[in-house]
């Protein structure tokens, strides 16, 4: 199940409760999920409950008492524990929700965590004459696209060269009405640094990688080719995702998140198992994909490109002790094992790749 599917859940879960005549409440558009706070258990959790319980007229851990055994009720939910003020902490099947996850990424490719269309926002992000400020506009506005935002980005001051160098562009150059204050300014970097010599992507990276009320640096560290560097790491596992699924084509195989296991195997004490290809792989680096869509809604409310880009090095950090694993050593020959593998190393790519590409920053398949 994924975090898009379990928000569902939750919503049907409110419309059970609400048709049994247990809640008297008009049924949310949406149901938020997240991985549990401070306190919390599970693989998810939600404040729907909440959310709900002003007008339904009754404390949030009533109104919690009342959606668990909706939930416990479900396909792919395994437990439901309730915490705090009235959160609902979910846990999952974990083999059934990360093949579900590796393969709705697969579906969506690089647009998994995209809204599924326009919902008629219209968002003015207006900036001053500075560089960081102006890179900033230009991700948050494609962040806030991918969200179903239309989006109109404009500045106090442009300068051209911004445009051939890092690729940014606005839709009107001028100071704005008084009714249209900026909206959009993060610290300046250092008048000693110079983002524009490290070219289109460290220009970026480093401009956008800081929260914005961090003063960004522009130096060498940004080029090199290390482990220290976090634009290289994440450049780093999306390569080797790619390079998987070149070599797993040398040797025969393709991906497939829920493949055949083949013959069944006997337990020690004589009843039949298998085991799910993805079950117990990478626990990680799954809640890092899950949580993805989540980040790009947080990333373009916030407009904080900087959220972005720390959450493609934890997938990165994540990603990159799992690939090597991926493809069969030695003599080895490629079983359901490593086909799922590779679907989910296919799945870290789409991530890394779309992520970065909302960055604007580019995704080598070879490094």
């Amino acid at each position: 199940m994924t975090p898009v599917e379990l928000s569902r859940t939750v919503l049907h879960a409110v419309r059970r409760a609400v048709d049994a005549g247990e809640l008297s409440v008009a049924v949310p558009t949406r149901a938020v999920v997240a991985p549990p706070g401070p306190g919390g258990c599970g693989d998810y959790a939600t404040s729907i409950a909440l959310q709900l319980a002003r007008p339904a007229g009754q404390p949030p851990l009533k109104v919690a008492e009342v959606l668990r055994p909706h939930l416990l009720g479900a396909d792919g939910i395994t437990g439901v524990v309730l915490t705090g003020p009235g959160f609902l902490n979910i846990s999952l099947d974990r083999a059934a929700s990360g093949v579900g996850l590796v393969g709705e990424i697969l579906r969506r490719g690089e647009r998994y965590g995209y809204a599924d269309g326009p919902d008629g926002r219209v968002v003015q992000l207006h900036c001053p004459h500075d560089l960081r400020a102006v890179v900033v506009a230009d991700a948050a506005a494609r962040l806030l696209r991918s969200q179903g935002a239309l989006v109109r980005v404009t500045a106090e001051g442009f300068e051209d060269a911004w445009t051939s160098v890092l690729g940014v562009a606005v839709d009107a150059v001028g100071r704005a009405p008084a009714e249209l204050p900026v909206n959009v300014r993060p610290v300046p970097a250092p008048e000693s640094a110079d983002p524009m010599s490290l070219g289109r992507d460290a220009g970026r990276w480093a401009l956008l990688h800081p929260a914005a009320h961090d003063r960004p640096r522009a130096g060498d560290q940004h080029l090199v080719q290390r482990e220290s560097n976090p634009l290289f790491r994440v450049r780093y596992a999306h390569a080797r995702a790619r390079a998987a699924t070149r070599n797993a084509a040398d040797l025969g195989f393709t991906a497939d998140p829920d493949p055949d296991p083949g013959p069944v195997t006997g337990s020690d004490t004589g009843t039949p198992t298998v085991t799910a290809p993805l079950a117990d792989v990478a626990p990680e680096l799954l809640a890092a994909l899950a949580d993805h869509p989540r980040v790009l809604a947080a990333a373009a409310d916030h407009r904080a490109p900087d959220r972005l880009a720390r959450h493609l090095v934890t997938v990165a950090d994540a990603a990159l002790p799992f690939l090597p694993t991926v493809l069969p050593r030695g003599g080895e020959k490629p079983s359901a094992a490593h086909r799922a593998r590779l679907a989910l190393a296919e799945a870290v790519g789409a991530v890394l790749a779309g992520g970065l590409d909302l960055l604007g920053i580019d995704a080598p398949d070879h490094l």
